[in-house]
């Protein structure tokens, strides 16, 4: 659906600079998604995290012409440019969004909660789509930017809406309300996520209610106390729907729950009426998520049968877009959390920012994609615009819907079969390799085959790294920064464990200033992947020069020795004015220039060569964590300020200064200086001990076996564990090879099995341990955390007596890891 953008300027009431003619189909927050040129309107918004009018010179030479803004841009704007004046870029987006959403007079359903919103949204669409064509949130757009975006994909095809609604703070609920306008209000679950910006579980169910203050219809779970209470003071003017497992009165009285093997058989009574359904799911959070579907759907249209056929046929929601290395140099970014046009674009989008140097192709394999309501040309012509927009350069389509619409693909190399078996007996499949393959397929084709095949084939103790968390961190702390100090992200060893590579991408993609390794052949091997932006090597070493040079790496430098090596290397390869990083030691008494005694030297030597330019001076904070060291830490900052506003003076350009570490940007923002260093903080370890970071990397593994063990008997190598009751020990496939240290045995340390402490019992042998599962309901094949969200690696850290650097970096690179995009 397209608008004018007089249209939009009149809805939003905005002030128009410009006069060109335009129409809008494509609504843009993120200058790094952009696909289509003409028909996009960009949302300048400004958030603590950044500020939107800063990409807008940018999206303008991309051909760009139409933006929503809150003040004029500096230069005067192009004659075809379109310029929209608002005092809230932001409320302008949620406007915009709520006309076009009051433009339809279909069921929305505004689902909110704590848990299992994106679950019952995905679960809703399942049962509903085989005869309603469904509108819904791409993956978890539920925040106050993601709504309106979600809103947009209304349009004349659809019969229903299904809307996420996610708050954090405080009053954010009052503009999701008026944008989505929900006929039907669905409450999920309560939990504790962003509770720290509450003042209490009862204030923030009551601010999630208030969603539903205009809908018809609400529906929930009433056995919670807190939503009861929620509901009963919100007064809301629809009907209530209420499920339950206790009362009998509820609109949905649950009257069993039978769990056999697999799967779980749900009886109920609704409408006077006896019935059930068989679940292909056994835990709790799915069941009552399903009974939330269920009590929705039939408020939607659906029959007590309907429900009975179609919710065995429910699939499993992944909710996250993973990476993994393949077999012959593939990449696999695996995505089968949503089969239709809008998850294709964040997937393509994904893919596209993750090309690397060495131009690996970007190949996509897609299935047919069902159930859009919309007729076949039209919607493979939408897909192949996006193909072509992010550059895709080889397409395997696999369905019949696709192969009779090869023409709508303009892609150069493009294959196509019927279904995923011929296609994995075709020369195409077998010649796949130096590539990086999107897989992305409905569920009903089986392309859990094609990943099976691609996949390197690894023990099942994996590292999960989360990259939307840590993009998030990234953020957070650049809140903290003056928006003019630029950042430097440290992603030596291995990005402390988590991979240097992907780390890398995360980090360009999110416009980090600088990237620093230790040695030289880590920033080798990024370039080689793609890293195209400045690289510090912070350990530089004698015999790595020609490295440093060809790939562009920038060093440190701490000695006169160094500095001598380095002139002269440069000067045999006839390099002028190549970049450096000037070290002062200012208390560490580890690496550096003196810079009471050395500084002079150092200007003279500098200033005498044209091979190297010193491009920033630093130092390193003993103690910026430490409270008992702020005095030292102060003496450090004064004579770092000292020595280098000397060594700014004696040169004409900028010398970017840098003292502050991830704890020092958080206790000293007054040291912030031109540039700060961001190391744990990064991976989601405040070194203040504070909460307010993303757990980024989560060690996983699975129960391999469980056996009975009597009272009285010995656990593992030197019978160091005798249990003194009859007990049930679970084998976990990982050991100290793996990283798991030797201490943690003999119920010195635990993991987490199903929400529960399982304490490792016996010696940590080279790849397995044994842990206590006796009070534990689990089985084999269930998860285990070795540490992650559930048990921070701080705890892990206190344990041990020792810090969580130590047991990141410890991870063995024989544990695969697998990376993942919320």
């Amino acid at each position: 659906m397209k608008y004018l953008i007089s249209q939009i300027s009149d809805i939003i009431g905005a002030r128009r600079i410009g006069t060109a003619d335009s129409s809008i189909r494509f609504l843009l927050t993120d200058s790094r998604s952009l696909c289509f040129l003409d028909e996009t309107l960009f949302f300048a918004i400004k958030t603590c995290k950044g500020d939107g009018a800063n990409y807008i010179p940018d999206l303008m030479a991309r051909g760009v012409r139409n933006f929503v803004v809150s003040s004029v841009p500096e230069k005067a704007p192009a004659k075809d440019v379109n310029y929209l004046i608002v005092n809230d870029v932001r409320l302008a987006l949620q406007q915009l969004a709520a006309r076009h959403r009051r433009r339809f007079n279909i069921p929305v359903v505004g689902i909110t909660g704590s848990n299992g919103k994106t679950i019952v949204k995905e679960w809703l669409y399942q049962l509903l789509a085989p005869g309603k064509t469904v509108a819904r949130s791409p993956r978890s757009y539920n925040s106050q930017i993601g709504v309106p975006l979600s809103l947009w994909l209304i349009d004349e095809t659809s019969d229903i809406a299904l809307i996420e609604a996610g708050i954090s703070e405080p009053g954010e609920m009052a503009a999701l309300q008026t944008a989505i306008a929900p006929t039907i209000g669905v409450f999920t679950f309560l939990g504790e996520a962003h509770q720290e910006h509450f003042p209490s579980l009862q204030r923030k169910c009551n601010e999630k209610l208030s969603l539903f203050r205009e809908a018809e219809i609400i529906v929930a779970c009433t056995d919670d106390l807190v939503v009861r209470r929620g509901l009963a003071a919100a007064q809301l003017k629809g009907r209530l729907l209420a499920w339950s497992k206790s009362d009998k009165t509820a609109a949905m009285f649950v009257s069993s729950i039978e769990k056999n093997g697999g799967a779980t058989v749900v009886k109920y009574l609704y409408g006077g009426r006896e019935s059930q359904y068989t679940l292909p799911f056994t835990d709790n959070a799915a069941i009552d998520n399903s009974i939330t579907c269920a009590l929705t759907a039939l408020q939607l249209g659906l029959t007590l049968d309907d429900l009975r056929e179609r919710m065995p046929r429910l699939e499993p929601v992944e909710m996250r877009l993973n990476v993994v290395n393949g077999k012959r140099g593939i990449t696999i970014i695996n995505d089968s959390y949503n089969s239709d046009v809008n998850s294709l674009a964040i997937a393509l989008d994904f893919m596209h920012r993750r090309s690397d140097s060495t131009r690996r192709k970007n190949t996509v394999v897609l299935s047919d994609i069902l159930q859009t309501g919309k007729d076949n040309d039209s919607l493979y012509r939408s897909v192949g615009g996006l193909l072509a927009a992010n550059g895709t350069d080889r397409f395997i389509g696999i369905g019949e819907a696709l192969c009779s619409a090869a023409d709508c693909i303009p892609v150069k190399e493009k294959f196509f079969f019927h279904s995923v078996p011929e296609f994995l007996v075709s020369k195409v499949f077998r010649g796949m390799h130096d590539e990086v393959a999107l897989l992305k397929g409905a569920r009903s084709f089986g392309f859990e085959r094609i990943g099976d095949l691609l996949a390197e084939k690894v023990h099942e103790t994996k590292l999960e790294v989360n990259l939307s968390a840590m993009a998030d961190n990234l953020n957070f702390f650049r809140s903290q920064l003056r928006p003019e100090t630029k950042i430097t992200c440290m992603i030596k060893a291995e990005a402390y464990g988590a991979g240097a590579t992907e780390v890398a991408k995360t980090l360009q993609e999110n416009r980090a200033d600088y990237l620093a390794v230790a040695v030289a052949d880590e920033g080798a091997a990024l370039r080689r992947k793609g890293i195209t932006c400045s690289i510090i090597v912070m350990n530089p070493e004698m015999t790595s020069f020609k490295t440093l040079f060809d790939y562009d790496l920038e060093p440190e430098v701490y000695s006169f020795r160094l500095l001598d090596a380095l002139v002269a290397g440069a000067r045999r390869e006839g390099i002028k004015s190549f970049p450096c990083h000037i070290k002062l030691d200012t208390g560490m008494c580890r690496l550096g220039f003196d810079p009471d005694r050395d500084i002079d030297e150092l200007i003279r030597r500098l200033k005498g060569s044209n091979e190297i330019i010193p491009r920033s001076v630093f130092s390193h904070f003993a103690g910026a964590d430490e409270g008992s060291c702020d005095a030292f830490t102060r003496e450090q900052f004064r004579r770092f300020d000292i020595a280098s506003r000397r060594l700014q003076e004696a040169f004409d350009h900028k010398i970017l200064r840098h003292i502050c570490n991830s704890a020092a940007i958080l206790a000293y923002p007054e040291f912030q200086l031109d540039m700060c260093r961001l190391g744990i903080g990064l991976y989601g370890v405040n070194p203040l001990n504070g909460n307010m970071l993303s757990n980024v990397s989560t060690l996983k593994t699975v129960i391999l076996q469980i056996r009975d063990v009597p009272a009285g008997e010995s656990i593992g190598y030197g019978r160091n564990t005798i249990v003194n009751r009859d007990s049930r020990i679970a084998a976990l496939p990982i050991g100290y090879a793996d990283g798991l240290d030797r201490r943690l045995g003999n119920r010195r340390g635990f993991c987490i099995i199903n929400s529960r402490r399982a304490e490792y019992v016996g010696n940590i042998c080279m790849d397995v341990c044994m842990a206590d599962v006796t009070d534990i309901d689990c089985k084999e094949g269930d998860e285990a955390e070795i540490f992650g969200a559930t048990l921070p690696v701080t705890t892990l850290a206190a344990t041990l007596k020792t810090i969580p650097y130590e047991i990141l970096t410890g991870v063995s690179a024989r544990v695969k890891r697998v990376y993942f995009k919320e």
